[in-house]
């Protein structure tokens, strides 16, 4: 029997394969940065020609280093960057144009026009605002602004899909049969599913003018997709688990369960909060989300608080602003000065996410003096992820009811120990880390395991899941009320900023 599960995780700056164990430990790895195109600002993109280019030698890398072959792999799982829209032509494989990331603010005309003057105007449907966050109205842009993309859609030429289903197409044949699927969690990131049907509503596909037959086939988050095509290293390895990268790293938390939650450091912050077979829908700022799906089980719902500007923010310090040259280097930066020196750093470079949805912000650096110097603007941007995500987990307490005793984190900026201190002190509880911090790919591993019998049952995953560290809180309360009235005093100097003749 193969020993192993490879996951292939997708994500906003690069692409994973991670091989794991039964125990749910990290054999190897193969990763790869993919180019982050900016056309213009507020424009995102990625090649996705490039994506699945990295996306075959980072399977090779994570074959080699462990040094096994497909003989040894039980079966694929892919796990993705959500909401980043891809628009081929199904008979030449080629995409129409760049990936349009889910950081892209294009489509704000887009959304204004769409909901006539209410963004919620889906949303008891789709558990989702109107947004540019969101793959639907990316799909619009390129059909409305691609020559010649309009008339493919409607000859039924062209396909749409997250990187997810990107990935998964290519890898089982392409223009040779590949299998044009997704999963429930990344369907219900589109504007276009039903919460409760788990199927694509026509009724909103007219209004936004996307040809039905572009979509995907929505399919559950473990079951077998397909197997992998002849010419790849992988080849007749079945692919067996899809989720979006957020519930994927839920999953590899091991939180299942009603009331159990994470929360994601990566590119952007993500908090997902499970509440099971019951659809939530929030009064606080949250979406309502799949949580997932497996085989003919129920499907599991979940809030999410998500958060677009943490780890690319430190990434911006780096690429932008020159003020370090590797993202480790920011907490040495950051603890170099006592205190922020009374500065705080708003990133709302694709304008505030949760709570808030104001698409009109941008990004603030406020409080700033002669006093301040590059360690104080190093420690703001640290402490913007642990004041946003304090925020969502406000949201999530406010909708729930019932407060978090501890909050399980995951993710590369949790290597980060000053944050980590300050996620705590700013949160007033506990904050722990599992032994495996790239729960994303684990997650993703999970789901393709359980559809082949790698593993038995959800239990089989718990008992992997370890701590490996616990921040505790030792802030007192006058300083982090103090700290959050100038955070959300902050905020506000970031909204107003979009004018009608500004994008």
């Amino acid at each position: 029997m193969a020993d192993y599960v490879l996951a292939i995780d997708q994500g906003t700056t690069s692409t994973h394969a991670m091989i794991f164990d039964k125990s749910g430990s990290v054999v190897s790895v193969g990763q790869k940065e993919h180019e982050q195109i900016f056309p213009r600002a507020g424009w995102v993109e990625h090649d996705p020609a490039e994506i699945w280019r990295n996306t075959q030698e980072v399977i090779g890398l994570a074959l080699s280093r462990a040094d096994i072959t497909r003989h040894d792999i039980a079966a694929v799982g892919i796990t993705n960057q959500r909401e980043t829209a891809v628009v081929w032509d199904k008979n030449t494989g080629k995409p129409v144009y760049n990936a349009i990331v889910w950081q892209d603010t294009r489509t704000q005309s887009i959304v204004d026009r769409l909901a006539d003057g209410d963004p919620e105007r889906y949303k008891s449907i789709v558990g989702l605002p109107l947004a540019t966050y969101f793959s639907g109205t990316k799909i619009v842009w390129i059909l409305e602004n691609v020559d010649g993309a309009r008339e493919k859609a409607e000859a039924g030429d062209l396909l749409f899909g997250t990187t997810d289903t990107w990935v998964l197409w290519n890898l089982t044949g392409g223009i040779d049969g590949g299998v044009h699927a997704t999963d429930v969690t990344n369907a219900s990131r589109t504007l276009f599913m039903d919460l409760e049907t788990l199927s694509w509503r026509e009724d909103i596909l007219a209004d936004f003018g996307v040809p039905a037959s572009m979509l995907p086939e929505i399919r559950s988050s473990s079951e077998v997709y397909g197997t992998v095509e002849s010419s790849s290293l992988l080849r007749e390895t079945p692919i067996a688990g899809i989720l979006g990268d957020q519930q994927a790293a839920t999953f590899g938390q091991a939180a299942f369960d009603p009331g159990e939650s994470k929360n994601t450091y990566g590119t952007g912050n993500f908090l997902i909060f499970q509440t099971g077979e019951e659809i939530v829908h929030s009064k606080n700022g949250l979406l309502t989300t799949l949580g997932y799906k497996l085989g003919d089980q129920p499907a599991r719902y979940a809030l999410e608080g998500s958060i677009a500007v943490t780890g690319s923010l430190i990434q911006w310090l780096r690429d932008q602003l020159g003020i370090i040259s590797s993202a480790p280097e920011v907490e040495k930066l950051a603890e170099s000065v006592d205190d922020n020196g009374g500065v705080y750093f708003v990133p709302a470079f694709s304008g505030l996410f949760a709570p808030y949805w104001r698409p009109d912000a941008r990004g603030a650096i406020v409080g700033m003096t002669r006093y301040v110097n590059r360690g104080h603007i190093a420690r703001a941007a640290l402490e913007a992820t642990a004041f946003q995500s304090r925020e969502v987990l406000d949201a999530v307490n406010a909708d729930s009811g019932v407060d978090l005793a501890e909050l399980k984190v995951d993710g590369g900026m949790t290597a980060n120990d000053a944050l980590m201190q300050f996620q705590a002190d700013i949160l007033g509880v506990p904050v722990v880390r599992p032994v495996v911090a790239e729960t994303t790919a684990l997650g993703a591993a999970y789901a393709a395991g359980l559809a082949v019998g790698f593993w038995d049952n959800l239990d089989d995953l718990r008992a992997n899941w370890q701590e490996d560290k616990r921040w505790e809180p030792n802030m007192d309360d006058g300083e982090r009320e103090r700290e959050l009235r100038l955070w959300k005093k902050a905020v506000t100097k970031s909204m107003d900023w979009i004018d009608d003749d500004v994008r």
